[in-house]
């Protein structure tokens, strides 16, 4: 909730002066970024719906005989894909829908849409270019990779910051009544009316977009990377877990699921059932085994890689806690052990319905509807900044809230600053520099102390 434009109130001590321009500085640096996650959140939290229909066209065809075994279907794919190897064999939908197949090698990842019955190759699309995949890009990484994946945590931290500081600046003082702050006064004209909107929008979806701006700290390459350090503490083991940190742990997932240690021919751009590596013979008696536990889907069933050594199936629905991971004994066509989401680590749970609220779907179309909900509150409160900004401003200025003159801080205030620092590091970090080139840089400008508001008042 960015104060950008806040009329003046009296003196109410120096943290509250110093919130507020703190307040003014988050919102001036992380509304443009509000805006971007809020279009593009509010897209993907329709992946469900987007893709069935663009995937209508392989959801029904026409099929008027036996369907071919999963290893030809496989065959099929390999050859559409030279050089390419097994990533992942998906169950389809219904019967008389296309066979998906992950095929890949190295850091591609392709997808082929196989007839389940005449073998013919429908459809091959790189994963990369999928419209979902590129939002889900766009949304968390700006399409820059790791370095994007920290400027959106980047703003996330900042825009936490904005909306907690933004909550505290409105709270009903001296006996204040709830109008401005539970309600607008609609009728009220001018900068009134863009200050109730601001307030009142920022004070009903606050808590939501809070919660979303932390379900989503877990995937960014910083603050997730750490999370993961942390997790492998007093761990003997490699710690697996259910979601990738940044661009580069994406890919280097992708690498390891690709390398098939499948058979002596593995990886050689098998085009025919003879050439296939022996191994991916195992998926004619998987398929039925995996299909008989009635996972929620989509469910792929993946070939042992140099990251695992066993056959896997696994249920990728985005309603994570219906997930279920499935070892599997490909010579016997046995489950070795099945891993359900009420058996993971507690974090891993904690951080799984995260991800499924913010994507969506925790709890079907309500859950999506609360997330439109919070993306428009979200794009009214930074509108209405900016509308507040844009009326108060002076020539020649920014517009920040004037700066104290210099005097020691209360040590709660600065208590409270080293928690959130040490909790969002690139946060603590910016803070930092911000603080250093206002102090020692800024300063020496007589114009840009005067633009910035730096003179003390």
């Amino acid at each position: 909730m960015s104060a950008i434009g806040v009329d003046a109130r009296p003196a109410r001590g120096l943290d509250y002066r110093t919130v507020w321009r703190w307040h003014f500085y988050a919102g001036l640096f992380c509304i443009p970024f509000v805006l971007w996650l809020a279009a593009t959140g509010s897209i993907y939290l329709f992946k469900p719906q987007i893709e069935a229909w663009l995937d209508r066209p392989y959801d029904h065809l026409a099929v008027d005989g036996a369907r071919a075994a999963p290893q030809a279907i496989v065959a099929a794919a390999l050859a559409a894909v030279p050089g390419s190897a097994l990533n992942a064999y998906e169950l389809p939908p219904s019967p008389d829908a296309a066979v998906r197949v992950l095929v890949g090698s190295g850091e591609r990842l392709v997808r082929v849409y196989v007839h389940p019955q005449t073998l013919a190759v429908l459809k091959t699309v790189d994963e990369d270019q999928r419209p979902m995949r590129l939002i889900f890009r766009l949304h968390g990484e700006l399409m820059l990779g790791d370095r994007g994946s920290m400027i959106v945590e980047l703003a996330a931290s900042w825009a936490i910051v904005m909306l907690l500081s933004g909550l505290w600046l409105w709270w009903p003082r001296d006996g204040a009544g709830a109008a401005g702050v539970l309600y607008p006064r609609l009728r009220a004209g001018g900068r009134r009316f863009w200050r109730d909107l601001h307030a009142v929008t920022g004070v009903w979806v606050s808590l939501f977009a809070l919660f979303l701006l932390f379900s989503g700290l877990p995937w960014a390459k910083s603050w997730g990377g750490l999370l993961k350090e942390v997790r492998s503490l007093g761990s003997a083991t490699v710690v697996r877990q259910d979601w990738s940190t940044g661009r580069s742990g994406e890919l280097a997932e992708r690498r390891a699921a690709n390398a098939s240690t499948g058979g002596e021919h593995a990886g050689h751009g098998a085009h025919t059932d003879a050439s296939l590596p022996h191994d991916y013979a195992a998926l004619d008696r998987l398929v039925p085994l995996v299909e008989a536990q009635r996972l929620a889907a989509p469910v792929l069933i993946a070939p042992p890689s140099r990251a695992n050594a066993n056959w896997s199936a696994r249920s990728d629905a985005q309603n994570r806690p219906l997930r279920a991971n499935l070892a599997l004994d490909g010579a016997r066509g046995a489950i070795v052990q099945r891993t359900d989401f009420g058996q993971r680590a507690l974090l891993d749970r904690v951080v799984g319905v995260g991800v499924a609220a913010h994507e969506g779907q925790l709890f079907g179309w309500p859950n999506q509807a609360l997330g439109v909900f919070t993306a428009f509150g979200l794009i009214a409160v930074s509108v209405s900044a900016i509308a507040m900004w844009w009326k108060r401003r002076r020539a020649g200025v920014l517009g920040a809230p004037p700066a104290h003159a210099a005097r020691r801080l209360s040590w709660p205030f600065l208590g409270l600053v080293v928690v959130f620092a040490i909790l969002l590091p690139l946060f603590g970090a910016s803070l930092l520099v911000v603080i250093a080139l206002e102090r020692w840089a800024l300063r020496r400008s007589v114009r840009l102390t005067h633009f910035l508001g730096l003179r003390t008042a």
